[in-house]
């Protein structure tokens, strides 16, 4: 029997817009989100992500039946957020290492901030790292991801779409954001000007022709903005929009630029 909500264990689930393995990826759910089985077909599920609502469909083969007692305290508990971009895990019984991305959930077992377990599963953190090291800023949280490759629908460092980048970046910075630009569009305060920009605001840039907001990135103050566009990148930001020097042009529109407080 298929348990309807779940805590995905793989570094992360591909969720499509359809249920096929042609149709694209439209987002991600990370290692330690859980999420709900809304719909079944053939050997797809639909699920929704608790953390960010989105719903997307993923192969059944991905899905863990957990005993929902166990979910509920695993949504519920207080967890770590894996700072950018990565750590690696080690699995008890088979010593299978996994690297799981920035921007997974995991909920200790204890005080030590070392261990964890899902469905009788125990994991530990390897390398000497430790939950315990102090919060990076959300500027060095983004540049952490600096140069992972641009990927339609990603999360992750293994390639990342711009507004999974934003939504992962405050992630780790504790501030729970919408999936899609233009949702987190619909936040926050309106910055007058880029020279009143601070670290960490957000800037959306439309399509020229429709109006619709198409892309977005963080400033970094001084001018710049990091954003995903080919890889994440660092690229100039005036009132025009993103200058990209290596192709000495603007790339995309400024629309707005909104403080998330």
């Amino acid at each position: 029997m298929l348990n309807t909500i779940s805590i995905c264990r793989y570094d992360f689930i591909p969720l499509r817009a359809e249920a096929s393995e042609r149709s694209e990826m439209v987002s991600q759910i990370l290692f330690g989100e859980t999420y709900e089985v809304i719909d079944t077909q053939e050997r797809w599920i639909k699920v929704r992500c608790d953390y960010d609502e989105y719903e997307g469909w993923m192969d059944a083969k991905l899905h863990t039946n957990i005993f929902p007692q166990d979910v509920e305290k695993w949504r519920n508990a207080e967890k770590w957020v894996v700072p950018g971009p990565f750590v690696k895990i080690i699995r008890d019984g088979d010593r299978t290492p996994m690297i799981i991305p920035g921007g997974s959930s995991i909920w200790f077992n204890g005080s030590e901030l070392d261990s964890f377990t899902i469905n009788d599963d125990m994991y530990h953190l390897t390398g000497g790292y430790s939950a315990n090291k102090k919060k990076p800023s959300i500027d060095e949280i983004a540049l952490s991801f600096y140069s992972s490759p641009y990927l339609w629908g990603g999360r992750s460092f293994y390639g990342i779409d711009c507004s999974g980048f934003t939504q992962i970046v405050y992630k780790i910075a504790g501030h729970k954001i919408p999936r899609d630009a233009s949702q987190q569009v619909n936040i926050g305060t309106i910055v007058d000007f880029v020279e009143e920009a601070s670290v960490g605001d957000l800037a959306f840039f439309d399509n020229p022709a429709t109006g619709n907001i198409v892309h977005v990135g963080m400033c970094l103050g001084h001018g710049e903005i990091i954003h995903a566009s080919g890889c994440v990148r660092i690229d100039k930001l005036d009132h025009n929009g993103i200058f990209a020097a290596d192709r000495n042009a603007y790339t995309h529109q400024l629309r707005a630029i909104k403080h998330i407080g």
